[in-house]
C-alpha cells in the first residue's frame, strides 16, 4: 500500500469549477496509464439506483455509525438496497467513468481520484518528475474531506504528492492559478 500527501486547492459550490480544476492538473501531469478510482454513499435507492448503473460491479458494505459489523455487502450477495446507507467503492476504471460518475451520484457525497503516471519536474522547487507513487487528484463531491465523512454543500480538489516531494502540491496548485487552502492529510491508497 502507497501512501501520499493530499492537500485541499479549491472548494467550491460548483461541480463544473470542481471539474475544469481537476482538468487542468489532469493536463500537467503524465497520464500514460491513467485510471480512475470511485466512491459513494448511498442514502436513498434513487441515490444507488444512480450510481449502480454507472459502477454495477462496485463492492458494497452498510455505512454509518453503528453498522460495521452489520451483515450485508457485495461480498455476501446481499442486495444493497436493503442496507441503505451504503458505501459504494470501485477502483480502476477508465477515464471518461469520472464525469458520467459524478453525475450519476447526484447529491450523494461521492469520490473520484485519478490516478496518474507521475507528475511533471518542477526545476524552480529542484524536484525532478514525479513518478506513480503520490501522483493523484482527488475531487470530492458534496463534501469536505477525502473520506466523504465531512458532508457539505461543497466540491473539493485535493492534489496527491509523494510524502518526500511536499513542496510540490503548492507548486503544482499555482500552476494551475490556484493555493493549498488547507494542511496535508496522508492519504492511504
Amino acid at each position: 500500500m502507497a501512501n501520499s500527501y493530499a492537500q485541499p486547492i479549491l472548494r467550491t459550490g460548483s461541480l463544473d469549477e470542481a471539474l475544469r480544476a481537476a482538468r487542468r492538473l489532469l493536463e500537467l501531469a503524465d497520464t500514460s496509464t491513467i485510471e480512475v478510482d470511485c466512491e459513494a454513499i448511498a442514502r436513498t435507492p434513487r441515490e444507488l439506483d444512480g450510481l449502480l448503473a454507472q459502477i454495477p460491479e462496485a463492492d458494497w458494505w452498510p455505512y454509518g455509525p453503528g453498522r460495521p459489523g452489520r451483515s450485508g455487502s457485495s461480498r455476501d450477495g446481499d442486495r444493497p438496497a436493503d442496507h441503505l446507507p451504503v458505501f459504494l467503492s470501485d477502483w480502476c476504471r477508465p477515464v471518461h467513468t469520472a464525469e458520467v460518475f459524478l453525475a450519476a451520484a447526484g447529491s450523494a457525497p461521492a469520490m473520484v481520484r485519478w490516478d496518474l503516471t507521475g507528475w511533471p519536474a518542477a526545476p524552480e522547487i529542484e524536484l525532478g518528475p514525479g513518478g506513480t507513487r503520490g501522483a493523484y487528484v482527488t475531487l470530492t463531491a458534496h463534501a469536505r474531506d477525502l473520506y466523504l465523512e465531512e458532508p457539505a454543500g461543497v466540491h473539493t480538489v485535493f492534489v496527491h504528492v509523494a510524502q518526500a516531494e511536499a513542496d510540490r502540491a503548492p507548486w503544482l496548485a499555482a500552476q494551475v492559478g490556484l493555493r493549498v487552502i488547507g494542511g496535508p492529510a496522508m492519504a492511504p491508497l
